[in-house]
């Protein structure tokens, strides 16, 4: 199957994003208007998605294989949706910004 992806580039530096990965790798460090529901969570959890309406929802985990997984079971579900390529490790050597929930390594 081939994912719907998005490059780092074309994220505004303030989207929305899907966030999938687990807590603690959250509280190191995240985009700061991510939404986050780790890829366990998701099926439970499809209430909480942000809203679509404006656009494609990238969704994000560290290197691009979770969040891959979420892209092609909400695609399936009728979510428009792409998975960010390269993950928060392409957010972060881009400069972008991160939000952090406590003083914590960063996600290297």
């Amino acid at each position: 199957m081939n994912l719907p992806q998005v490059s780092v580039s074309d994220v505004a530096d303030d989207a929305v994003l899907l966030d999938v990965r687990e807590q603690d790798e959250w509280d190191a460090g995240h985009a700061p208007g991510a939404v986050h529901i780790p890829l366990g969570d998701l099926p439970a959890r499809l209430d909480e998605l942000p809203d679509t309406d404006s656009g494609t929802l990238a969704v994000v985990c560290r290197s691009g294989g979770r969040s891959g997984q979420a892209v092609a079971w909400l695609s399936q579900q009728g979510f428009d949706v792409a998975n960010l390529g390269g993950g928060m490790k392409a957010w972060e050597v881009a400069g972008k910004p991160l939000a952090a929930d406590a003083a914590a390594p960063s996600v290297k």
